[in-house]
C-alpha cells in the first residue's frame, strides 16, 4: 500500500507527540504541549501534514507563518521511510501552501549536532545560513525549566 499524505489535525496529537519522542534529533519541550500544537495549527490551517503507510503513522511536519515569513517544525520520518521521497513530499506540501498564500521564504532550526538532518535539507535545496544566530528567552508564561 502506498503512503497516503493527510493534513495534521488536533486529533493526530497523542500519535504524533510519541512518534517524535522516540524521534533522534527532534527537541521537544513544554512548548509542544496539546494546547500548543492544537494552536498552532488552528492559527496556521491546512499547513500540517503527515504521512500514513497502511494506518501507520510513518512521517510529520508542522507548517506555519508569521505573516511574512515560513517556518516548519517537527520534520520527522521513520528510519525504514528515509530516502523513499517520505520527508521531501511532506516539506514539498508546507512549501507549496505557504507559496499559495503569499509567503514567499520559509526557514527551519536544525540543531547543529543533527548531521544527517542537516544533510537531508540540504539535498533538496535548503540553503545553510551562517550569517544568522538563533537566540531564545523565556517569557512569563514559560515553566523556568523550558529552553
Amino acid at each position: 500500500m502506498p503512503v497516503t499524505f493527510l493534513e495534521f489535525t488536533p486529533q493526530d496529537y497523542d500519535e504524533a507527540l510519541n512518534f517524535w519522542r522516540a524521534t533522534p534529533g527532534i527537541g521537544l519541550s513544554e512548548t509542544d504541549s496539546r494546547e500548543n500544537i492544537e494552536a498552532f495549527i488552528q492559527r496556521n490551517p491546512g499547513l500540517s501534514f503527515l504521512a500514513r503507510d497502511a494506518g501507520r503513522l510513518v512521517g510529520t511536519v508542522l507548517g506555519g507563518h508569521d505573516g511574512r515569513r515560513g517556518y516548519l517544525y517537527q520534520l520527522a520520518v521513520l528510519p525504514a521511510y528515509r530516502g523513499k521521497g517520505v520527508g521531501t513530499e511532506l516539506v514539498e506540501r508546507c512549501i507549496t501552501r505557504l507559496g499559495e498564500i503569499g509567503i514567499q521564504k520559509c526557514h527551519i532550526m536544525i540543531y547543529a549536532t543533527n548531521i544527517q538532518g542537516q544533510t537531508f535539507w540540504e539535498s533538496i535545496g535548503w540553503h545553510r545560513r551562517t550569517e544568522i544566530l538563533v537566540m531564545s528567552r523565556l517569557t512569563s508564561a514559560a515553566p523556568s525549566d523550558d529552553v
